[in-house]
């Protein structure tokens, strides 16, 4: 027997959310084991359920998507998110993408892409809409043109200042990376004085304020 999808439900929209229920609970290969209002209802659900991917909004109260999908990720790793929303703003998208969202798309989407995005996404591949693709690769592009004076970092120094601004420590950061707690280090230090900040609160802050967390 062929497994279901085991999918929970979170939008903050009850109307759109039945309606969302309504339609993919008829599909055979899905399964709706649970709907949820904001991201800590979902963080709930997911303590005492098998489940192999959250479809959530991102403006939702208490706990918005952006929140969710990171704790998610952290939490449970096996999870696949897909965002479900109105919002194109390229900000959004960047930190979604950044914290390993597996998919994006609009809701104006048709019934096929959603299923699209659904079995894409639980088959191991990522998922995101033309638009959100084009929108994201142009906010890319345009972070990508440095001006005078604004220090230009390597992949490997982003990385690094990402994991910081997700408040990951010195260990987990190497492990992530597969490198040594002193190349870990010599970065933080580099970042500092590259960025021309005072310590580790200041790395958090530009990385932000850049879009790169």
């Amino acid at each position: 027997m062929k497994k279901r999808i085991k999918v929970i439900l979170a939008d903050d929209h009850q109307m759109f959310l039945e309606g969302l229920h309504a339609m993919l609970s008829v599909v055979e290969d899905i399964h709706i084991v649970g709907m949820a209002l904001n991201g800590n209802e979902v963080v709930n659900l997911l303590k005492v359920n098998d489940v192999d991917l959250v479809v959530t909004d991102i403006s939702m109260p208490g706990m918005d998507g952006i929140a969710l999908n990171t704790v998610i990720k952290k939490q449970y790793p096996h999870v696949k998110t897909l965002v479900l929303t109105t919002y194109s703003d390229p900000d959004k998208i960047l930190k979604l993408v950044g914290s390993k969202a597996n998919g994006y798309l609009l809701k104006n989407a048709e019934k096929d892409e959603l299923l699209k995005a659904i079995f894409t996404i639980t088959s191991g591949d990522n998922y995101f809409s033309k638009e959100v693709q084009e929108k994201y690769t142009a906010s890319v592009f345009s972070t990508e043109q440095t001006s005078a004076g604004d220090p230009v970092l390597s992949k490997r120094e982003k990385e690094i200042l990402k994991y910081i601004a997700e408040e990951f420590t010195t260990p987990e950061i190497a492990e992530k990376l597969f490198i040594s707690q002193y190349t870990v280090n010599t970065h933080r230090k580099n970042l500092i004085s590259k960025l021309g900040v005072k310590n580790v609160a200041g790395l958090v802050k530009y990385a932000f304020q850049k879009g790169l967390a």
